[in-house]
């Protein structure tokens, strides 16, 4: 797959090819199951025609730039994102710079300008929910009707259930809001994950023996679990450990500030300045103090046994997960 990164104001595109595109649009956050749909149809209906599949999507998330207050808390970063297009098969994927100018473009002006001017579009693929443009007035009947005009053709892609539900972007934000990781991994098609730098703590953790990595993770947009203690799988550069994660206040310690704290198991050594890849496996409870050190410990000990039972349930570790 190869990356284009193109600013609406300026006149780049894809190499010109006669056979031209098969596109899909959209802000992709996430790269969910119902996301993997349809981007394995763009890819199976450019071999059937010879053509090359596109992903058309967007950096920063449009309501950051329409309506910031109501933009949401991301998914996927777009390092994320790209590691996951990467697995899809795709021929491009095109990163278009959003800002206020291209908000304000109607439907017709975005296909004539971008899919069919620079990227050659022959045929457009959409996710059933699907709308761009002003307003998201890009709708399917708007878009068959600009398609008949300007010689190209438009399918919709049914929707992906999970819980006689489709999924969506919102519907996994609003599971892992509530500490739903399982229900967002359904949507996902694998674990919903964070990473995060290792950093100096208090080492409290290790006084009571129960040595823990406190994370520090960028203020880049993405959501966070709400804070609980978590069942979860760890990357790390020498593999992958099942650990117990505790995210928000620790209210046993007054005046100790809230904090994203890692205990594997199974594993010992030095992990100050790396970065750690955690998914979320399972909640397991919620955050509340205890009378004293010695409880908190009895607590952590029923917490890592929970994690190790959840994480044996789920069977041997699986490279990518990817249960779409």
């Amino acid at each position: 797959m190869v990356e284009y990164a193109i600013d609406p104001s300026l006149p780049k595109g894809l190499p010109s090819d006669p056979n031209g595109t098969v596109i899909t649009v959209g802000t992709f956050d996430g790269v969910h199951r119902g996301h993997w749909a349809v981007l394995q149809e763009i890819r199976l209906r450019a071999k059937e025609t010879g053509r090359r599949s596109v992903l058309v999507t967007f950096h920063p998330h449009p309501l950051k730039i329409v309506r910031p207050d109501q933009a949401p808390p991301l998914l996927t970063t777009p390092a994320e994102k790209k590691e996951i297009l990467a697995e899809t098969g795709l021929d491009y994927a095109v990163f278009l710079s959003f800002n206020h100018i291209l908000a304000n473009y109607s439907p017709r002006r975005f296909v004539k300008e971008i899919l069919i001017d620079r990227l050659g579009v022959q045929e457009l693929v959409i996710g059933y929910d699907h709308g761009f443009g002003r307003g998201r007035s890009g709708d399917a009947l708007t878009l068959t009707d600009i398609g008949r005009e300007l010689r190209f053709t438009v399918d919709v892609v049914s929707p992906i259930l999970t819980g006689q539900q489709p999924v969506s972007s919102s519907r996994i934000r609003r599971a892992l809001l509530a500490g739903n990781v399982e229900e967002a991994r359904a949507g996902l098609g694998r674990p919903y994950c964070i990473r995060g730098m290792v950093v100096r703590g208090e080492g409290r953790g290790r006084s009571l023996g129960f040595p823990t990595a406190n994370l520090w993770v960028p203020s880049n947009g993405k959501l966070i679990p709400p804070p609980g203690v978590y069942a979860v799988r760890a990357g790390l550069r020498r593999g992958v450990f099942g650990g117990a994660m505790h995210i928000g206040p620790r209210p046993t310690f007054r005046g100790s500030p809230p904090t994203i704290e890692l205990h594997l198991m199974d594993f010992s050594g030095d992990l100050y300045g790396e970065e750690i890849r955690v998914e979320f496996i399972r909640y397991l409870r919620d955050v509340h103090p205890f009378a004293s050190a010695s409880a908190l410990v009895d607590q952590l000990k029923a917490d890592v046994d929970a994690a190790r039972a959840s994480l044996l349930a789920e069977g041997p570790l699986m490279p990518d997960d990817q249960s779409r």
